[in-house]
């Protein structure tokens, strides 16, 4: 075994995440290249690989690319900030270049490979482009891209796929009769050739084409396009791969309300890793149950939620919020039957007959029965209007304590209104009391989504849920019963607050969440197989063309000011189902995509002649 290859391969550092949990270095596999012995897991490999696939997906800073039979790469230092280290590396000498650079003082340093200095993580990151040449290599190196972007679900697997990445490279190195030789030159003390200053101010190593990731230092480069691998994770190893009690068996109605993911359904990392966190936590005395999903429409935020009761293997109900919601949407009503007897209380029955012809038991009507104060008093006198309501002095009093107040009222009346004991007796009053989702979902321990809490008009309406939004909190309905929440139970957020009309969600309410996850578009490679799955088109060219324009559209929304409308996954899908029908992309985008970006009349042709005309010109000029 070569010199070079040992010193680029430590074997007696710590194991980077995900790997520093194993028992040990040692696997049960080993590379096609191997002498019957086991493959060694290699920090420096890992490193180098880990770097890779976070500049693949573009989760992480740095780069690869080509500059003609060579290759070179940025490697992001975790020693500091503004730290990079640049490599030049020559396949066909094995020839190496390479420095440490500071961004900010544009520094360069010696970069040496030695057991006190740097271990070749950048080195080996430089050389993957060669690596991947041999099929075992690629082979490996996809499958472990899956796993990293999928937060490891599999560790076995993924430990399995590192392992013969570092055997299989170490081997290539090492043995100079191996058919699939990778040569590589590094000296015995380990100093390798500087990348000067003046090489990089003259563009020397310029790369003519970028792999992955982003430039900043030979070039200043865009990012390369991002691949997501084409299936991240396969429905089947996820569906229900991550339960939150052992032993909970759901009958049958309940297991059928556990979604089905349609085949056509990419699971975005985000998903999985909402799973992962909701089980792995679930030994610890507060365990992660709420989860919020924020995004632009389109994005799968939904269908993210149903994706997330499917993992924890749990029945999914949602509710739809919208400006008029109110507490009791939420929690449930109670409806007195007025047409039975009295219950011998008259005030109580002459509040009925006026809520009667009010039109019902609802929130507003109750406040206005009681001359409680709306949000213009509260807004304007929280603490004189909190003392009017407690009787209590409170000098920081907030708009938030105040509808907390006016809310225990309200439902303290309703209690009242409902009562169908009095002193042991039975009064003859009946009432009806309906359930909601989300009160069903909590009481049982079921995946309930909150759609567009963002959208809702009264301030204090989410902040009467936050003990249900504790772990183990509870509730008093209106009947009086007090509902605690279930410990499986999941709540999931979703929204969108560019939305026009939508506020932002009260402090208290976010910081109980215990997971807050982005969701964007997906990736250009995702949005057209996804779109194509869905409409039955076969076209690939023109469905790629259009993913083109939505990115283009969206991006250009977000740059100059357009949030009066939406564009997205929905958007392209009735776009790519309405050109099969009129034969006309053109025509269709007027009345499927960019009427649904503004409905500013401007805004409109703007995007008509910057992003769509230039990929799909009209077949004769008409007027939006």
């Amino acid at each position: 075994m070569s010199t070079s290859s040992k010193k680029l391969f430590t074997f007696d550092r710590d194991l980077p995440e995900p790997f520093d949990k194993l028992p040990g270095k040692t696997t049960k596999v080993t590379s096609q290249y191997g002498d019957g012995t086991k493959a060694t897991l290699s920090s420096s490999m890992i490193k180098a690989v880990q770097a890779y696939c976070n500049c693949k997906n573009g989760s992480g800073k740095g780069a690869v690319g080509r500059i003609d039979h060579r290759s070179v790469a940025e490697y992001k230092s975790a020693m500091g900030a503004h730290i990079y280290h640049l490599v030049v590396y020559d396949p066909s000498s094995g020839n190496i270049l390479a420095s440490s650079y500071e961004t900010d003082t544009e520094n360069i340093s010696q970069y040496t490979v030695h057991k006190s200095a740097r271990d070749g993580a950048a080195v080996l990151l430089a050389m993957i482009p060669e690596l991947m040449k041999d099929d075992e290599f690629a082979e490996h190196m996809d499958a472990y891209f899956d796993c990293h972007c999928t937060g490891w679900p599999d560790l076995t697997k993924a430990t399995e796929h590192m392992a013969i990445l570092c055997d299989n490279a170490y081997r290539r190195m090492g043995d100079e009769a191996c058919a699939a030789h990778v040569k590589v030159v590094l000296d015995s003390s380990g100093n390798i050739m500087r990348v000067s200053m003046a090489q990089i101010e003259a563009g020397s190593f310029v790369p003519s084409a970028v792999i992955a990731g982003e430039f900043l230092v030979f070039a200043q480069t865009g990012p390369a396009p991002v691949y997501t691998p084409s299936s991240v994770i396969d429905h089947s190893v996820f569906i229900g791969k991550y339960p939150l009690s052992s032993g909970r068996a759901l009958n049958v109605q309940e297991q059928s309300m556990i979604p089905k993911l349609p085949e056509w359904y990419i699971l975005p990392e985000q998903v999985v890793s909402v799973c992962r966190h909701a089980m792995d936590s679930s030994k610890k005395q507060s365990p992660m149950r709420n989860f919020l999903l924020r995004g632009p429409a389109g994005t799968g935020k939904t269908e993210g939620a149903k994706a997330i009761a499917a993992g924890v293997g749990l029945p999914y109900l949602k509710y739809t919020c919208s400006a008029n919601t109110e507490i009791f949407d939420l929690v449930g009503m109670v409806f007195p039957d007025t047409e039975t007897a009295s219950t011998g209380d008259a005030m109580l029955d002459q509040e009925r007959d006026m809520l009667k012809t009010m039109g019902g038991v609802t929130y507003d009507n109750v406040a206005k029965l009681m001359n409680l104060p709306g949000l213009d008093d509260i807004d304007y006198d929280a603490e004189g209007t909190y003392l009017a309501l407690t009787g209590i002095e409170k000098t920081d009093a907030t708009s938030q304590d105040c509808m907390r107040a006016v809310l225990e009222k309200v439902m303290g009346k309703v209690q009242q209104l409902s009562r169908v004991q009095k002193d042991g007796q039975s009064s003859g009053q009946t009432y009806s009391y309906v359930e909601t989702d989300f009160i069903r979902a909590l009481r049982y321990g079921y995946c309930v989504e909150i759609q567009e809490p963002a959208t809702i008009m009264q301030p204090g309406v989410l902040v009467g849920l936050n003990s249900l939004l504790e772990q183990g909190g509870s509730i008093t309905l209106p009947t009086g019963e007090v509902i605690r929440r279930h410990p499986d139970a999941v709540v999931i957020v979703t929204t969108n607050i560019s939305y026009e009309g939508c506020r932002g969600i009260n402090q208290s309410v976010l910081d109980r969440m215990n997971l807050i996850q982005d969701i964007e578009l997906p990736t250009a490679e995702v949005m057209a197989q996804r779109a194509m799955s869905v409409t039955g088109c076969d076209d690939e060219y023109m469905v790629s063309k259009m993913v083109q324009v939505v990115c283009d559209m969206s991006d250009y929304c977000r740059k100059n000011g357009i949030q009066d409308g939406s564009t997205g996954m929905r958007g392209l899908i009735d776009w790519i189902i309405s050109a099969e029908i009129t034969g006309d992309p053109y025509t269709s985008a007027l009345y499927t995509l960019i009427s649904k970006a503004s409905s500013d009349e401007d805004d409109r042709q703007a995007l008509i002649t910057n992003i769509l005309e230039p990929h799909f010109p009209p077949r004769r000029k008409r007027a939006v």
